[in-house]
């Protein structure tokens, strides 16, 4: 018959872990087992940094490329030269005065700037109206958001420029050539992925929270306002630097929906990688310096923003 403390030691003694129950060798060393390595690696270590590197070198060659390229001659790029003989910063000077390079950043920042804070906010004040409430057709516009996403942009470029086209024949307002008639074009496709984002973001939100806001007097605009808005800012982030990234890549309907004074960036690019030096040799320093000057914002914007798209694009994920 034990004793009670005995019996209390041997209740309360934790369980032993693996690696302890390993029998040992005569040497003292404990044998090594398959379940001792992490069963979470899906790839060996060795393999693992390969891969590791191998996905680095893919990113870093073509972003090394650009960056010795643009500190480097025309003549030497197109001789294929990759690391630079001399290093020059002339084609960062130039490429201000080569075409309108400065212009075509604040169409831009302008342009894409609105679509991401008009998108976002509407995003997320649709998306709250679909979670919360039920009412006639409401999985219709849920499907239908999807389904919008499916359409090629190219089919519906005919489309709206005839229908710009007509409006501007029949009210006298110009629309095409302007800078906010590229913003509700780009907002035509920004927001439906936006708010799809945001629905899924606030199905994960608890509703206890509201509904605790409601208890005390709160109308709905009030919780929108006060409770999801703060809760919801990484979803948010990612639909609206969706929606900047949008405007400030696209070439295709910039090109049809702009004049020479509101171009934006991405056809700035377009006709500078067209213009020739001596009629012979593309300028590739300028262009390659061109291309960092407009990556800057767009990775300025990632790093001022990383910390809440992690949240935001696995929202959802887990309940």
């Amino acid at each position: 018959m034990t004793t009670p403390s005995t019996s209390f030691s041997t209740r309360t003694r934790p369980t032993a872990t693996l690696t302890e129950s390993i029998t040992t060798s005569s040497g003292g060393r404990r044998s090594k087992r398959p379940y001792d390595t992490d069963v979470t690696r899906l790839l060996p270590r060795w393999l693992l940094i390969v891969v590791i590197a191998v996905i680095i070198a893919f990113i870093a060659v073509p972003v090394l490329y650009i960056l010795f390229g643009s500190v480097n001659s025309d003549v030497a790029v197109a001789r294929g030269e990759y690391f630079p003989s001399e290093f020059t910063l002339s084609n960062y000077v130039e490429i201000w005065s080569t075409v309108a390079l400065g212009e075509g950043l604040v169409n831009s920042m302008l342009t894409a700037g609105a679509v991401a804070i008009a998108s976002a906010a509407l995003a997320v004040s649709t998306a709250y109206v679909l979670v919360r409430f039920r009412f006639l057709g409401r999985l219709t516009i849920l499907r239908g958001l999807l389904a919008l996403q499916s359409i090629p942009g190219t089919l519906l470029l005919l489309p709206v420029f005839v229908v710009f086209s007509n409006i501007a024949s029949a009210t006298g307002v110009q629309i095409i050539g302007t800078r906010w008639g590229l913003f509700v074009t780009y907002l035509t496709f920004a927001l439906p992925f936006s708010t799809w984002v945001m629905v899924t973001y606030l199905r994960g939100l608890p509703k206890e929270l509201e509904e605790a806001a409601r208890i005390d007097g709160a109308s709905s605009t009030k919780i929108l306002t006060k409770i999801v808005l703060p809760l919801s800012w990484p979803g948010i982030v990612v639909s609206a630097i969706f929606a900047f990234l949008l405007g400030w890549n696209d070439v295709l309907f910039s090109t049809i929906m702009t004049t020479p004074n509101t171009r934006t960036v991405a056809v700035v690019l377009q006709v500078l990688g067209t213009t020739q030096e001596g009629g012979a040799v593309p300028i590739y320093g300028q262009m390659m310096a061109a291309s960092i000057v407009c990556a800057v914002p767009v990775v300025a914007l990632y790093l001022i923003f990383q910390r809440y798209l992690v949240g935001g694009l696995t929202a959802g994920s887990v309940k």
